[in-house]
């Protein structure tokens, strides 16, 4: 089987399999495979797997075909141009969560030997690319779960990242919460209602419920954090959450009834409101 055969045949599987970025994955699969760069494969499609390559192969089809994350086969998966380790019992980083990174870096170009935290952290993906693009900052990360602080203490040794910590806490009961302390605060909190968990999509029932599910219709963390920290950001400090699709508004609100201003709404690619920002 040729490496091209190989790319075909995955594309029919995939798509076969319901997946709908099937020609993307079929291209992740190659190059995880044959270890190849998208270059050399157009240069060598004519190259044939090995016996192990077509098995691996074989393998990682089976797996995506019952939906089981691609990002969870790998063990590792790339976030704002880092490579992040992932598996089950930690959140899979996503492109979306991007435009909450993005938002946070922008709001602390002007910022000198800026401090951030990072709750709900999971894999430490956000945290981690505010504490690499910011050195002169300081970051800490705070996550409940066993599970996945082990994800964000292997990514913060990877990625060697020494301006920044990871403690172990629960946001409801104010973890790494000091007054005035931080120019940001930043949050991709659990936000499906227990209704929407019933329309997720397949792969996201791999993913730990305790990233995922929120109760009071999917606002109870927003409401604690917001309660829980506002005190620790600095005056003109911004706080930012990643929300859910048709959030946006529900949260505005909230952060306006606790005083903030000048809140804000950013966009992901899809055009759906992905970010909503207020300035204390």
């Amino acid at each position: 089987m040729t490496i091209f055969e190989a790319y075909n045949g995955a594309k029919k599987q995939l798509k076969a399999a319901g997946i709908e970025d099937y020609v993307f994955e079929a291209k992740q699969i190659i190059k995880h495979v044959t270890g190849l760069t998208s270059a050399q494969i157009l240069t060598d499609y004519n190259k044939s797997l090995s016996e192990f390559q077509q098995n691996n192969l074989t393998a990682i089809l089976r797996q995506r075909e019952i939906r089981y994350p691609l990002q969870y086969i790998f063990g590792e998966w790339e976030f704002y141009g880092r490579s992040f380790y992932v598996g089950p019992g930690v959140l899979i980083p996503r492109a979306d969560t991007e435009i909450l990174a993005e938002t946070a870096l922008e709001y602390l170009k002007d910022k000198e030997n800026p401090r951030a935290l990072d709750l709900c952290a999971g894999s430490g993906c956000i945290g981690i690319t505010l504490a690499k693009e910011r050195e002169d900052g300081r970051v800490t990360l705070v996550e409940k779960y066993d599970e996945a602080l082990s994800f964000a203490d292997k990514n913060l040794k990877r990625n060697y990242c020494k301006n920044a910590e990871l403690i172990k806490g629960d946001i409801f009961e104010s973890a790494a919460a000091k007054n005035n302390e931080y120019d940001l605060i930043v949050s991709n909190p659990p936000y499906i209602s227990p209704d929407e968990m019933k329309t997720v999509s397949p792969e996201t029932e791999f993913e730990p419920e305790s990233a995922l599910l929120a109760g009071d219709g999917g606002m109870e963390f927003y409401k604690a954090i917001i309660k829980n920290y506002k005190s620790s950001l600095k005056v003109g400090g911004m706080m930012a959450f990643e929300v859910g699709i048709n959030r946006y508004g529900q949260i505005s609100d909230l952060l306006k009834a606790a005083g903030f201003k000048d809140t804000g709404v950013k966009k992901d690619l899809n055009n759906i409101e992905r970010v909503v920002y207020a300035i204390k």
